[in-house]
C-alpha cells in the first residue's frame, strides 16, 4: 500500500482529482450565487407586483373592499403560497392569514428578508412593506422554506459528481499506474542489458508518439551517439597503439644499438638525429589529438575575432605555392572579393593548410588545384579545395573524416590520417560542416562555415593576416598556438 502510496502515477492521479475538485466548486459556486440572486430578485419582484395590485383594489374599493378581496384571496390559495396582512394605523389586524403584525418588521416601507413563525413554526420569510392612504399597512410575503427542495438537490447533485470524479479518479489512477509500470519496466530491463555490457539492446517504443515514446527515442539517440562514441574510442586506441608502436620501435632499436655498438661520434649524432625525428612524429599524434580535443569541446570560440575568409585562404595559397612549383602542379587561388566572419584565424589558416596539404600529396606532377572561397546566400560562407588527382572512393567518403582513417591510397603517404578530422572539427566549431564531393576527376573538398553578420562584424576586432614567416607544412608537433592577434601573421601548419 505505501509503495502504491508513493508511486508517480497515483500521485498524479490524486492532484488530478483534488484540481477537478477544485474546478467543480469554482463551477458551482457562481452557479450557485447566480441562482440565489436570480430567485430572490423573483420573489421580490413578484411580492412587488401584488403589492401593486392590492394597491389598485385599496384605491377603487377604498379599505372594506381590500380587506374583502385579501379574505378571499386567503381563503382559495394553497397555505404558505402568500403571507397577507391589512392592518390600521395602530397596527390592528383588518385582514389576512397573520393574527398580528410581525414585531421585527419596521414601520418604515421597504423590503426585508426576516424570521417569522407560520403556524408555530419558525422559518423565514421575504416581505414587502407598504404604507397605504390614511395611515393602512400592508404587508406582503412569501415563505422562502419554499424553495428549499430545490436548494437540496443542488447540493446533492454537486455531491454526487464529486464522488463521480473521486471514484474515476481512483481508477483512473490505477489503470494509468499499470501502463506506466508496464512501460518503465521494458526500459529498466533495456537499460539493465545496457549496464551489463550488451550496448545493442535500445529502449522498446510503441507506433504511437506519446510522451514516453518521445522520451525513449530521445535516450535511444542518445544510446547510438554513446555506442558510436566508444566504438569510436576504441578504434582510436587501437590506432594510437598501431602508429606509436612503429617509431618507438624504431627509437628503441636505435638507442639500443647504439648501447651495443658504441659506434664514433658522428654515426651517433646520426642515430640521435634520427630519433629526435622518431619523438617529434610521436609528439605530433599527441599535439595533433590534444588540438582536436580543444576544439571539439569549444574552447576556441572565446577567440573568435573578425577575419577575411579571402586573406586566409590567399595566404595559404601563397605559403604552397613553391610546392606546387616543385612538385608540377598549378595552384591558383579564386574569390569573390572580402567575406568576413567570426572566427579563429589560425585554426581556419590551419584547416585550409590541411585540405591544400591533402591535395598536393595525391595531385600528379601536370595537375591543378584550385583553391575559392565564395559567399552564399544562407549566409554561409564555403571554402573549396579541388584537384583532379584520384579523388576519393564514394565508400570512403564518410571514413576519411574519422580519426587515423587512411584508405588504401594514403597507405604509402605519411601522415596519420588527422588532416580531414581536423578540417572537420574546425568547420564544425564554426558553425558548419565538411563535404567531399567528385570532381570529376579528382576531389571537390567544401568546407561550409558560419557567415558573420554586419552588427558582429562591427562589434569583432579584426585580424589582419600578414605574410609574415610560415611553419614548414609538416612541422605537426609545433601545435596550433593562440588565436591570432591583430598585427600578427597566421603561421600554416598541417596535421596529416
Amino acid at each position: 500500500m505505501n509503495k502504491l502510496l508513493r508511486s508517480s502515477a497515483f500521485t498524479l492521479a490524486v492532484s488530478y482529482i483534488a484540481f477537478g475538485m477544485v474546478a467543480l466548486v469554482l463551477f458551482a459556486a457562481p452557479l450557485w450565487y447566480a441562482w440565489q440572486v436570480t430567485i430572490q430578485e423573483s420573489r421580490v419582484e413578484m411580492l412587488r407586483i401584488d403589492t401593486q395590485r392590492l394597491s389598485e383594489v385599496f384605491r377603487h374599493d377604498g379599505p372594506d373592499g381590500l380587506v374583502t378581496f385579501i379574505n378571499n384571496r386567503v381563503g382559495m390559495q394553497i397555505p404558505g403560497e402568500r403571507i397577507l396582512l391589512l392592518t390600521d394605523s395602530s397596527l390592528r389586524p383588518l385582514a389576512g392569514n397573520l393574527p398580528r403584525w410581525p414585531g421585527n418588521i419596521p414601520l418604515q416601507p421597504g423590503t426585508y428578508t426576516l424570521p417569522v413563525t407560520l403556524d408555530r413554526k419558525p422559518t423565514r420569510a421575504v416581505f414587502v412593506h407598504t404604507v397605504l392612504p390614511g395611515g393602512f399597512n400592508l404587508l406582503v410575503g412569501r415563505d422562502q422554506s419554499l424553495f428549499a427542495p430545490l436548494l437540496t438537490r443542488f447540493w446533492y447533485g454537486l455531491a454526487a459528481a464529486v464522488a463521480v470524479l473521486s471514484i474515476a479518479g481512483v481508477l483512473g489512477g490505477f489503470l494509468i499506474r499499470r501502463a506506466v509500470l508496464l512501460r518503465v519496466e521494458g526500459i529498466r530491463q533495456t537499460v539493465m542489458a545496457i549496464v551489463q555490457g550488451d550496448w545493442g539492446h535500445r529502449l522498446p517504443t510503441n507506433r504511437g508518439s506519446d510522451e514516453l515514446d518521445t522520451l525513449s527515442l530521445t535516450i535511444n539517440g542518445m544510446l547510438d551517439q554513446i555506442e558510436q562514441l566508444l566504438h569510436g574510442i576504441r578504434d582510436v586506441s587501437n590506432s594510437i597503439a598501431h602508429d606509436l608502436r612503429t617509431p618507438l620501435a624504431e627509437l628503441r632499436s636505435r638507442l639500443e644499438e647504439l648501447s651495443l655498438t658504441r659506434p664514433g661520434p658522428e654515426e651517433t649524432f646520426a642515430e640521435v638525429d634520427a630519433a629526435v625525428v622518431d619523438v617529434d612524429r610521436v609528439i605530433g599524434i599527441f599535439n595533433a589529438l590534444l588540438r582536436l580535443a580543444e576544439i571539439d569541446t569549444g574552447m576556441r570560440r572565446s577567440g573568435f575575432v573578425a577575419v577575411s575568409v579571402d586573406a586566409v585562404a590567399r595566404q595559404a595559397v601563397d605559403f604552397y605555392l613553391p610546392a606546387a612549383e616543385l612538385k608540377g602542379i598549378v595552384l591558383s587561388y579564386q574569390g569573390e572579393g572580402s567575406a568576413d566572419i567570426s572566427g579563429d584565424p589560425v585554426l581556419l589558416a590551419q584547416a585550409v593548410s590541411n585540405l591544400i596539404d591533402n591535395a598536393l600529396k595525391y595531385t600528379a606532377e601536370g595537375g591543378s588545384i584550385r583553391v575559392e572561397t565564395q559567399t552564399l546566400p544562407d549566409a554561409k560562407v564555403r571554402i573549396t579545395v579541388a584537384d583532379n588527382g584520384p579523388g576519393i572512393p564514394d565508400d570512403e567518403k564518410p571514413k576519411v573524416s574519422t580519426r587515423f582513417y587512411r584508405g588504401d591510397a594514403s597507405r604509402g603517404t605519411p601522415g596519420v590520417g588527422l588532416g580531414l578530422t581536423l578540417v572537420a572539427s574546425v568547420a564544425k566549431v564554426h558553425g558548419g560542416a565538411l563535404a567531399l564531393l567528385d570532381n570529376h576527376p579528382g576531389l571537390r573538398a567544401q568546407m561550409m562555415i558560419a557567415a558573420q553578420s554586419s552588427a558582429t562584424a562591427g562589434a569583432l576586432e579584426p585580424a589582419r593576416v600578414g605574410s609574415g614567416s610560415a611553419m614548414p607544412p609538416d612541422d605537426a608537433a609545433a601545435g596550433l598556438g593562440s588565436a591570432a592577434q591583430p598585427g600578427q601573421s597566421l603561421r600554416m601548419r598541417s596535421v596529416s
